[in-house]
């Protein structure tokens, strides 16, 4: 085996996870394509494309030059128009295109990953510009790759592999981000604590701790009289995270206790992930 140990993990859930989009889109009609998901302005054919281009960058292969239409709404920053590229000029591929050119995409992609030979911290192009490691890199892809097969999951009404190889490192991946969400954004007090109690498929408990310096760190302790304690299931917490579906929305499905301002405001910041 040249892939390192501590890559294998990553590769291992992408896979499982890029291999269950292509068997969830690969029957569908020419309609069903069309389908809206909950990525805004997204639909289930534009999801797809979005995930192909994305591999196709990492494999090296040149980015395509397209002018993007004036009317997109939602191409609102330069990240964004970059976004948009490979899945515009997709828009108008049919199901066997979009399916031929995904399977042929994995493979490709499947083969690069099997002859990978560096090291986890070898330094790499980020997608869309600037440097990262290789196993930030594939962390990513997986977490990227996982929230997609959700909205394309939950756009064709096929639920599955919430608790996935891929769901528990996209789980760990976007908890990284509610330390600063809680002790900056949401400016809750140095010496408070804020828990997440999160049920369904994959369940867990976090706390998020601010320190006297006002610096927030997690873990999996339990917390004697946190300022808000949170209570919901897992699709939902992921849903919130992602900056699928805004609070209201999913109020009930989603239990807070404690400080209610402070709880707001964390709310209120809750999308963590572009």
């Amino acid at each position: 085996m040249t892939v390192h140990s501590q890559l294998q993990p990553y590769i291992d859930a992408w896979t499982h996870s890029i291999e269950s989009i292509n068997e969830l889109v690969s029957p569908l009609t020419e309609g069903e394509w069309n389908r809206p998901t909950d990525c805004p302005y997204w639909s289930v054919r534009d999801v797809v494309s979005h995930i192909i281009g994305f591999e196709c960058e990492l494999l090296g292969d040149p980015r395509p030059i397209h002018t993007l239409p004036s009317d997109l709404r939602h191409i609102t920053s330069e990240s964004a128009r970059y976004t948009e590229v490979p899945v515009d000029i997709r828009r108008h591929h049919t199901a066997p295109e979009m399916t031929s050119e995904l399977e042929y995409t994995i493979i490709r992609r499947s083969r690069q990953l099997r002859n990978e030979t560096r090291q986890p911290d070898a330094t790499v192009r980020a997608i869309g510009g600037g440097e990262t490691t290789l196993e930030e890199q594939l962390w990513k892809r997986v977490f990227d790759v996982w929230v997609h097969e959700q909205d394309l999951r939950r756009a064709l009404d096929k639920p599955g592999n919430l608790a996935s190889p891929a769901a528990v490192l996209a789980r760990d991946y976007v908890l990284r981000g509610l330390p600063k969400l809680v002790a900056k954004d949401a400016g809750a007090k140095p010496g408070s604590a804020v828990v997440f109690d999160v049920h369904g498929p994959l369940e867990f408990m976090r706390t998020v701790r601010v320190n006297a310096e006002g610096r927030g760190s997690i873990d999996s302790a339990v917390s004697l009289g946190p300022a808000v304690t949170f209570v919901v299931d897992w699709e939902t917490f992921l849903r919130l995270l992602a900056g699928r579906v805004r609070p209201a929305a999913v109020a009930d499905h989603l239990k807070s206790e404690g400080d209610l301002e402070l709880a707001e405001a964390i709310l209120s910041h809750i999308a963590v992930t572009p």
